[in-house]
């Protein structure tokens, strides 16, 4: 089948999540048609999954302009910029009308399986950079399609590709066959089916992030519930504790963020979770009653649990990449000149300069992954610096690089993460991470105050590892 001239296609978007939608939108502003592609029957399918949860990002910061520009003829204004979006809100009220004014441009139910090079596989270099794009894609009913792009831009984030329990960052073993007692998400307790699941039962947390903490939080508000007593957390860490294991409570520039750290302290004081220092988790082993005992990487054995939580980052899917050139970091799985900029042992998410097009490109010109899938395995992620990275790409496309090399993001001073927080608490933060990988012996501890800030200092960065 003979492709179309490339100048005459599309951009093809994979994802309509906030970076795919606002990418759409940038293009739109160049003239260049978009076509979105969304595994889901929503806009914004992904973020619907945490709609429980509020993001610590105001209204102000996750409305891109040109995806605004595009609404405010439909009458549609932007909620009160100084208040706090839930996740469902920001679907509901922002991302699903964004992708309804972009119309047909946006398509349901269709996964993309493959991207290429019309007629070239990744060896192939003859007349490599004057092919367009093909794109595979199934549809929900099961029928195949391929479609050609000019461009394509993946923001399909990392959500569906969870980290494992595992400490060596694959999946330990009986993992896979204890699915039915394991999540990888903060459970939403305010649903009944799903609290029947954790009420009275013994859950183990593994996690470092503020997600672990967030779970350890609503852990400990159910046991204090009338219909929760006998509920027991036990959080699994890969190190050991220090001054930075709380985040930076009272101290911390993001006080939800503080808030989060001090929920989490707060369950193991009062006795509502134990923790479980220096534990790699190896194996999971099923109890004679059906439930589940963690094993360590040195042989420890813990008491059985009910449920586990398993909170420890997300990883991009790479997989339907896999006939592109791309350039990425071997640690991160960011692109190459983007990982230098958001590596977690040297940045949060405030601190990560504003890039675009340059630092997303790769040795296949063309292709850019954007948004959460542009951190590769970073943890914290900002949706303006998602924003700023689609209006670079989009210029960049069009052809204009005096655009595209322009900085044009302000971030807050004190720097706001992409990431959600205590439900009830619209200032509550959360980031993920995978954790560190230096500890001590596995203990299990009550923990009092914590240790001064600067006490093993090696740890503070998530995912940061000081050798073995």
């Amino acid at each position: 089948m003979n492709a179309p001239a490339t100048t005459e296609l599309p951009v093809v978007v994979i994802g309509a999540g906030p970076a795919g939608l606002a990418a759409a939108a940038h293009l739109i502003d160049q003239g260049i048609e978009p076509l979105v592609l969304e595994a889901g029957q929503t806009a914004g399918a992904a973020v619907r999954q945490w709609a429980h949860v509020r993001l610590f990002s105001t209204w102000r910061e996750v409305v891109d302009p040109a995806a605004e520009k595009l609404l405010a003829p439909t009458g549609w204004t932007r909620p009160d910029p100084a208040t706090y979006p839930s996740g469902g809100d920001w679907a509901d009220l922002y991302l699903q009308p964004l992708a309804d004014v972009l119309g047909n441009r946006v398509r349901y139910g269709e996964r993309v399986t493959g991207v290429s090079r019309t007629g070239r596989d990744r060896i192939v270099d003859a007349d490599r950079e004057n092919q367009p794009f093909v794109v595979h894609v199934a549809h929900a009913d099961g029928r195949e399609e391929r479609l050609f792009a000019r461009a394509v831009i993946d923001a399909s984030g990392t959500w569906t590709t969870p980290g494992p329990a595992g400490g060596s960052g694959l999946a330990a073993l009986g993992e896979k066959a204890a699915a039915d007692r394991i999540t990888y998400r903060v459970p939403d307790l305010k649903d009944p089916a799903v609290r029947a699941r954790y009420a009275g039962k013994r859950t183990a947390v593994i996690g470092s992030g503020a997600s672990a903490f967030t779970a350890l939080a609503y852990l400990a508000d159910l046991a204090k519930s009338d219909d929760g007593a006998g509920t027991k957390g036990v959080w699994i860490l890969r190190r050991g504790i220090s001054g930075s294991t709380f985040g930076g409570g009272e101290a911390d520039q993001l006080p939800a963020r503080g808030a989060l750290g001090l929920a989490a302290k707060a369950a193991v004081d009062e006795g509502h979770a134990d923790a479980v220092t220096g534990f790699r988790t190896d194996a999971f082993e099923r109890h004679a009653d059906g439930r589940l005992v963690l094993v360590s990487e040195d042989g420890r054995r813990l008491d059985a649990v009910d449920e586990v939580i398993v909170l420890t980052g997300f990883r991009p899917d790479l997989s339907f990449l896999d006939e592109l050139r791309l350039g990425l970091d071997e640690r991160l799985q960011a692109p190459v000149e983007l990982a230098p900029l958001i590596d977690p042992n040297q940045h949060s998410c405030g601190t990560v300069y504003p890039h675009g097009h340059r630092e997303l490109s790769h040795p296949e010109p063309g292709v850019y992954l954007v948004g959460m899938k542009s951190y590769g395995r970073a943890p914290t992620f900002l949706a303006m610096t998602g924003y700023e990275q689609v209006r670079s790409v989009a210029a960049a496309i069009a052809g204009d690089l005096e655009s595209a090399d322009r900085v044009e993001l302000t971030l807050p001073e004190t720097g706001v993460c992409g990431g959600a927080g205590l439900f009830d608490a619209p200032d509550a933060a959360q980031t993920d991470d995978g954790g560190g990988c230096c500890a001590p012996a596995p203990q299990l501890v009550q923990l009092g105050a914590p240790a001064p800030v600067g006490a093993a200092t090696e740890e503070a960065s998530a995912g940061g590892c000081c050798g073995s």
